[in-house]
């Protein structure tokens, strides 16, 4: 079975090769395609360069990826760091044109369900976001876990060793509750590789990319997003 690896190519992450416009973010994804990467997780930036949910914006990245990745999923951030009241980011991006083919969904924001089935009743895919065993445990009170297409496991300690605890902690709620869709686990920091460690030995999917994480295992700093994927390609061929 191939595992799963996804790249985060940006985020708030201040770094000569995070990615901002949607020429740059298209031209990040291609290369981490080449890299070995399956899938995509991207922000949107404003002509200000602020993050942003607005769908001009997002369309335009996702056109521009499409053009240079064709039939490769892109996920797109719902962040509440983004837009905070609930129903004002209900109406953002309730109100997409473009839509992307999965969307990340952190499962302890308020009115995250709401926004989940708005986007599903649209045909965009969930990646529901567990950051804390919290949020784990309001996803499985939620019912939304049959209509999503995976779980995303991610702790967001910086000391590898918590890390890999909390992600451990939230995978036994996911699945004492039963529920058996795909993992895709990452942390931040160097944090992210030691959890990396973890979810191949237990044969989940990965996740990488400067929004998570700008060193490469042995602790170089990594060049750029395409860096990162050949780093987790190889630790996931050596396993």
């Amino acid at each position: 079975m191939t595992t799963f690896l996804q790249a985060a190519l940006n985020g708030d992450r201040v770094h000569p090769a995070a990615p901002r416009s949607p020429s740059a973010i298209a031209l990040a994804a291609r290369a981490a395609m080449d890299a070995g990467a399956n899938s995509v997780h991207v922000h949107a930036f404003d002509d200000a360069g602020r993050e942003t949910l607005d769908g001009e914006a997002c369309g335009r990245v996702l056109r521009a990826i499409r053009a240079l990745c064709p039939g490769h999923p892109i996920s797109l951030t719902t962040s509440a760091t983004i837009i905070g009241d609930p129903q004002a980011r209900l109406r953002v991006v309730g109100a997409w044109d473009d839509l992307p083919d999965l969307v990340t969904a952190n499962q302890d924001e308020p009115g995250i369900v709401a926004l989940c089935e708005r986007l599903l009743s649209r045909g965009v895919g969930i990646e529901a976001g567990l950051l804390t065993t919290a949020a784990a445990r309001a996803f499985v009170s939620s019912g939304l876990a049959p209509r999503c297409q995976r779980v995303l496991i991610e702790p967001l300690d910086e000391d590898p060793e918590a890390a890999v605890r909390h992600a451990a902690a939230m995978e036994d709620v996911v699945l004492s509750a039963g529920i058996a869709l795909p993992q895709v686990h990452h942390g931040y920091g160097m944090a992210c590789w030691a959890v990396t460690d973890r979810a191949l030995s237990r044969g989940h999917g990965i996740r990488t990319g400067l929004e998570d994480v700008i060193h490469l295992p042995d602790g170089t700093p990594a060049v750029d997003n395409a860096d990162l994927v050949a780093a987790a390609l190889r630790l996931i061929r050596s396993r």
